[in-house]
C-alpha cells in the first residue's frame, strides 16, 4: 500500500535545495510531514525494505541518492527486499 505523505517527502526532495536541506537537517524537515510513526522510524533507520513496501521504487531509489547514499549502497539493500521489488528497482 502506497503512503501518500512519505511518496509527498520523496518527491519534494527531488528540488535540490529541499534535498541540501534534509541533508542538514532531517529532523526539522521531517517534522512538517504527517508521517506514520512507522514511516517516520523507517526513514530513520534507513530501511529500504521497509521504505519499498510504501513508495514508488523510482521515488525510493530517488530519495536514497538525494540524500547522499551511494548506488551501490541502496542496491545492496533493495536486494534484500522482494525479487519483484527488485525487478522494479533496477529498471
Amino acid at each position: 500500500m502506497r503512503d501518500y505523505w512519505l511518496s509527498k517527502l520523496f518527491f519534494d526532495l527531488q528540488a535540490p535545495e529541499a534535498a541540501k536541506e534534509y541533508r542538514e537537517d532531517r529532523g526539522a524537515v521531517l517534522d512538517r510531514y504527517p508521517l506514520k510513526p512507522e514511516a517516520r522510524r523507517a526513514v530513520e533507520e534507513e530501511d529500504v525494505v521497509a521504505l519499498a513496501n510504501w513508495v514508488n521504487p523510482y521515488l525510493l531509489r530517488f530519495y536514497f541518492v538525494a540524500t547522499g547514499k551511494p548506488e551501490a549502497w541502496f542496491l545492496e539493500r533493495i536486494r534484500k527486499a522482494a525479487p519483484c521489488v527488485t525487478e522494479v528497482a533496477h529498471g
